[in-house]
This record gives structure tokens, sequence and C-alpha cells, in this order.
């Protein structure tokens, strides 16, 4: 027998009492006992984005919530600015084409992170541009790019910064109040550990202004109409019930633990796993690492989707490869959610003897050891 476990950058583990509170029997989205379940859920999002405003729920993915960032902050004849340096960097430019909305690209490339002096540039030379739309924690290539000087240079103009932090909320220190972050968009998926189903937008108040004017095709994703609902512990569509229940308990889990420490447990468990790759030979891909997933180059000769596939196989063991032009050159290990250190020695173990299945030039032992030693700090 082979126990599954499960190492991909989305969906991750998800906690036995979020489980247990999915088994439950379903409540009406319209009763009092669910709006009491809301209530909570609302509290409990403003302490993980670090916000007073409202944070708003919709039964959707995370590139959902980008759809409606968009559709609900800018206006038809808008410009705005799009930092690209990964896959989901240059979804934001999809979702600008699909509603005709013109932009202008800073590309990075993948596996670097954005300098905020290229963004203070862009916006100098495009003064009416009416969003920045930028990632925090580029998954497709681990980036960890600096938010909060990103916000510094858009914060005093016109343009709202619109943050993807679907793989940083939860992992790393994501104020959104103190940087002045206008749009923080994340999904359920990640380090709140839940199925995929839930997308989430918190918005400042320059970003509710923006909305205001915002004429762009919407129905579903109308944001105005979301918070409505939510001022009285409703929503404007049928929710997606189980999973609202079961973010209360994942809620409770952050809250329990601490914010200061969810982000320190994971910055631990991130070193080792790098510690642990670079020991075995692997190489890290980016020049700014985030702690929500460990993305590698595997040692030469080694094909990276060779790793994925034995772990998958031969240890049950479910990581991710590279997407797009990082296709079959990098693997990626995500150490984010419902993880802990022995976790990340399981994972380090068991490449180990991939690696040397392989054929690779590896020492037993060695990354478990360098991990343990980060672990044990």
């Amino acid at each position: 027998m082979i126990r599954k476990r499960l190492f991909s950058p989305g969906p991750t583990p998800i906690p036995p009492e979020a489980l247990a509170a999915m088994a439950r029997p379903i409540i009406y989205h319209r009763s009092p006992e669910f709006e009491a379940v809301q209530a909570e859920v609302r509290e409990g999002l403003k302490y993980v984005f670090q916000t007073q405003n409202e944070v708003i729920l919709m039964a959707a993915s995370g590139t959902g919530a980008m759809e409606a960032a968009v559709v609900n902050t800018l206006a038809r004849g808008d410009r705005a600015l799009v930092i690209r340096g990964g896959k989901f960097g240059e979804r934001w430019g999809e979702i600008c084409k699909g509603y005709g909305i013109p932009f202008e690209a800073i590309d990075v490339e993948w596996g670097k992170a954005a300098d905020p002096a290229r963004v203070a540039d862009a916006l100098r030379r495009l003064p009416d541009a009416r969003a920045v739309l930028a990632t925090h924690s580029e998954t497709s290539t681990g980036v960890l790019h600096d938010l909060q000087a990103i916000a510094e240079v858009v914060r005093p103009t016109p343009a709202v910064l619109v943050a993807d932090c679907v793989t940083s909320l939860g992992v790393t220190d994501v104020p959104t109040d103190a940087w002045g972050l206008d749009v923080v968009v994340s999904g359920s998926q990640k380090a709140l550990m839940l199925p995929p189903g839930l997308a989430f937008c918190a918005l400042s108040e320059k970003a509710w202004a923006a909305a205001g004017r915002s004429d762009l095709p919407k129905f579903y994703f109308n944001l105005a109409a979301e918070r409505k609902s939510l001022l009285k512990n409703q929503n404007a569509f049928t929710p997606a019930v189980s999973l609202v229940v079961a973010l209360r308990e994942t809620l409770a889990r952050i809250r329990a633990e601490g914010l200061p420490n969810v982000f320190a447990r994971h910055e631990r468990l991130a070193a080792a796993t790098r510690a642990g790759v670079q020991a075995l030979g692997c190489a890290l891909f980016s020049e700014r690492p985030t702690p929500a997933a460990t993305a590698a180059t595997p040692p030469a000769g080694i094909e990276a989707s060779a790793i994925v596939k034995t772990l998958r196989t031969e240890h049950g063991i479910t990581i991710a490869g590279g997407q797009d032009r990082l296709k079959g050159k990098i693997f990626r290990i995500s150490h984010m959610g419902y993880v802990d250190g022995t976790d990340v020695i399981a994972v380090l173990g068991a490449l180990e003897r991939t690696l040397a299945r392989l054929g690779a030039p590896v020492r037993l032992g060695e990354g478990v050891r360098a991990a343990q030693e980060i672990l044990l700090k």
C-alpha cells in the first residue's frame, strides 16, 4: 500500500476539523444558522487579510477573484499596467484582453523579482493608468515579489494596486491596510486549507471609489452587490455553503496559531526545504523565493518531469512540475497551509530515493540532514 501525500501548490492538505465540517448536513444559506457562520467568517477574514474593510467572498476560484477585481475597478477606456513575471502574472493581461482594457506590460524574466523602480518609471510615463495589476507570490516560478515596495510607488498615484495574493495570504505577511493595498485577491485552496471553490476580494476605500465609476460588464462578479448582502451576513447568490462552514474552522485554526507564528512556520519550512533540495544537487530557480513553495531545477541529466512522475507513482507524493515555458525544467514542492516539519522530511526523503533511482549522484540522507538542521534551530 502507498499512502498518498499532497505537496502541490494548490490544492493543499485539509485539516481534519475542516473535513468534518464539510461532512455535516448542509444548512440553508438564508437561515439564521448560516448567517451566524457568515458573521464569524467575516471577522476571521478581516484578521487574515489584516484589514478593517469587508472581504467579499464568492463561489469561484482564485481566477474568479482576479476577474472580479478587474471588472469592478476599471471602466471602458481605462489603461492598466500589468506586471508579468510568470504564468499568473500573465493571467492579469489575459483578463484585460478579455474585457478590452489596453495595458502596458512590465515583463520580468521568469525566476526574477519585479523591480519597483520599473513600476515607478511606467507610472510616470503613463500618468493616466488606472490600475497596476501585480502578483505577490508567483506560484509558477516560486518568486515572492516585493509587494510592499510596489505599493509605495503606486499609492501616491490615481491608480489602484490590485494584488494576486492567492499563494501569499496566510503564508507570509500581507498587511492590506498598512501597505495601502487597494485590492487583495485570494482563493480557498492554498494556505486557507480548503478545497477549491471560494474566492476572496478585499477592497480599500480607493478601490471602492474606482468601483463606483466602473462600467465594465458584470453580473455575478458585482462586488458592490455582494458587499450589500455581506453586511447582512448573506450572499447575493447561493454560496458554497459547506466550504464557508469549513472556512470558519480553518480561520479559527489560523487565529489560534496567530499570524506571526503562521508566518514563522512557513519561513522555517521553506528554509528547510530549500536546504534539502540544494543538498541533493538541485538549484533554486527563484532569486527571491516565496515561502509558499520551493521551485528547483534538477541535477544535470535528470528530467524534472521524471521526478514528478516517480514521486507520484512510487511514493504516493504529488508535487508539481513547471508550467508553460518551464514545463519539464523545474519541479515545485509546496509547504503551505496544513503542513509541518515532519511533512518536509517525508517529501525530502522520497526525493532522495527518487533522484538515486533516476541516476543522480546523491548521498542518501544529505537532503534530510540539511533540512533537519534548519528545523532544529
